[in-house]
C-alpha cells in the first residue's frame, strides 16, 4: 500500500474521488463539516491540521485496496496517468502440484516473474492470460479463478492477476528474445526467485493455500 505522508486539498480530494462520494458524502464520511471539503477544492496546496491527517489516514487505510489504486492513478502526473490507464496486463499464476511456473525476463527487469501478455483495448484478459502463457512456455492451462487486479507498483500498468491449472505440456522457452529462462519452482523456494514484498498480497495468500 502507498504512503501519503502529507495530505493535503490535493490528494484528500483524490481520496474523495476514489471513493466515489460528494463532498457532502466526503464529509460525512471524515466525520467534517462540508464547508472543511469545499475548502480543500477551492485550495489543493493547503495542509489540513494534524487530527485531520490523522482523520484522513484512517479513512484511507480503511479503504478497499481498489479505492487505494484509484488514488495512486489520481495523484499522478496527468502523462502517467495516461500511460498507466492505456497499458493493461493479463498475469498467470500457473501451478502444478506444489509447483509454480515462472519465467526468466532476458533484459533483468524485474527478472523473474509469472507468465504475461499484455491486453489490446476490448481484447479478453482471461484470454490473453492462456494464450500467452502457452506461447511462452509450451503450458496449457485453465484458468481456476481470478485473484483480482492492481496498479503495479513499478510500472504502473493495470495488472490482472489469474491463478491457473497445469493441464498439459512440458516448460520450455519458447520465447528466447524475450525471455532467458522457464522454470517449475517449487512453492517453497519461491522467495529466491521473486522477493515476498513484490509479489501481489492475493497471490501469496492463494499460494499458501496451494501448498
Amino acid at each position: 500500500m502507498d504512503v501519503v505522508d502529507t495530505w493535503t486539498g490535493r490528494t484528500a480530494c483524490a481520496l474523495q474521488a476514489a471513493m466515489r462520494l460528494t463532498n457532502e458524502g466526503f464529509a460525512a464520511h471524515l466525520g467534517v463539516g462540508a464547508r472543511t471539503v469545499a475548502a480543500w477544492h477551492s485550495d489543493p496546496t493547503i495542509v489540513p491540521r494534524a487530527d485531520m491527517q490523522a482523520v484522513l489516514d484512517t479513512a484511507y487505510e480503511r479503504a478497499g485496496e481498489t479505492v487505494r489504486q484509484r488514488v495512486t492513478l489520481l495523484t499522478r502526473p496527468p502523462e502517467q496517468r495516461i500511460q498507466a490507464q492505456a497499458l493493461r496486463v493479463a498475469i498467470s499464476v500457473v501451478v502444478r502440484g506444489r509447483e509454480v511456473l515462472l519465467v526468466c525476463r532476458r533484459d533483468g527487469e524485474p527478472g523473474w516473474q509469472f507468465p504475461a501478455g499484455i491486453v489490446k483495448p476490448g481484447g479478453s484478459p482471461e484470454a490473453v492470460a492462456v494464450r500467452e502463457t502457452h506461447a511462452e512456455t509450451g503450458i496449457h492451462c485453465a484458468i481456476r479463478h481470478h485473484l483480482g487486479n492492481r496498479l503495479h507498483p513499478v510500472t504502473g500498468a493495470l495488472c490482472d492477476y489469474y491463478l491457473c491449472d497445469h493441464l498439459m505440456g512440458d516448460a520450455a522457452n519458447n520465447d528466447p528474445l524475450e525471455n532467458a529462462d522457464v522454470q517449475w519452482v517449487p512453492l517453497n523456494v519461491l522467495p529466491r526467485f521473486i522477493p515476498t514484498d513484490r509479489i501481489y498480497q492475493p497471490v501469496l495468500v492463494a499460494l499458501e493455500a496451494t501448498a
